[in-house]
């Protein structure tokens, strides 16, 4: 994570860490996620859903794939040493399929990482809480046609205004999301494409979405959050701000 990697995650929302772990370790896990689905990796009459879910993986594979060198290197860059938690499980498996039924979940949005008493959707707000980073660990080649994860390059910064007003009780992904779209309708368009053994470090604000799988193989896929040892702050007394802070500063067009 060198400074010209962290001024692109600043500006676009995201990098890319290309061989992020083991190709080696990516076929481990994804051995263990065939196995989950309850699916034949070699009959496509088997791949009955456009999406398989999964949850938590706990087994060593998955501890390995989050836990390189290179990984917490570029999570003390972003984020701040010493604040973020590690983890040796990997959760939220969208394992999508090709299929002629449409998915149900591929509008844009941006995660949620904690339910308020009552709440049927997760919330989020200003400081990001419970999550420092969306992450996407790829355990599958992902071309074009293999239903990458569609971002807006640049859309994290549009995020903070609208969700300013909402203070720290914040708001619900649910609700907020026809304001995302419209904020960000004019950002670019990119696509999570790479190998098994790439990640994708996302800013917590960054609008993505999901779409259908036009390819021939399946794509596996972990978008697990990187959790906060603590809590984000927008006023540091020694002005040490971390990347995703500096961004969320930036959204709201505030100096530091």
């Amino acid at each position: 994570m060198d400074d010209d990697l962290v001024e692109r995650f600043l500006e676009n929302g995201f990098v890319k860490i290309e061989g992020a772990f083991p190709p080696r370790v990516a076929e481990h896990c994804a051995r263990l996620l065939w196995r989950e689905t309850g699916c034949d990796p070699d009959d496509p009459g088997t791949w009955t859903k456009p999406v398989h879910w999964v949850s938590d993986m706990a087994q060593g594979p998955f501890a390995a794939a989050v836990n390189t060198p290179v990984l917490h290197e570029a999570f003390d860059a972003l984020v701040g040493e010493g604040r973020w938690a590690s983890r040796y499980s990997l959760g939220s498996f969208p394992l999508r399929f090709p299929h002629e039924e449409e998915p149900d979940d591929a509008g844009w949005h941006i995660e949620g990482s904690y339910s308020p008493e009552g709440a049927t959707w997760p919330y989020t707000n200003l400081h990001s809480r419970d999550r420092s980073l969306l992450m996407l660990f790829l355990f599958s080649e992902v071309g074009e046609a293999d239903a990458p994860t569609r971002v807006r390059v640049g859309s994290h910064l549009d995020v903070p205004p609208l969700l300013e007003p909402y203070g720290e009780q914040g708001v619900s992904g649910l609700e907020i999301a026809p304001e995302l779209v419209a904020a960000s309708a004019h950002r670019p368009l990119a696509h999570a494409t790479g190998r098994p053994g790439d990640v994708y470090l996302c800013h917590p604000f960054l609008v993505h979405a999901a779409q259908p799988h036009h390819g021939t193989r399946p794509r596996f896929m972990a978008q697990p959050p990187l959790h906060p040892a603590a809590p984000y702050e927008l006023e540091r007394a020694d002005g040490k701000y971390s990347p995703v802070e500096l961004a969320i500063h930036r959204g709201l067009r505030r100096d530091v």
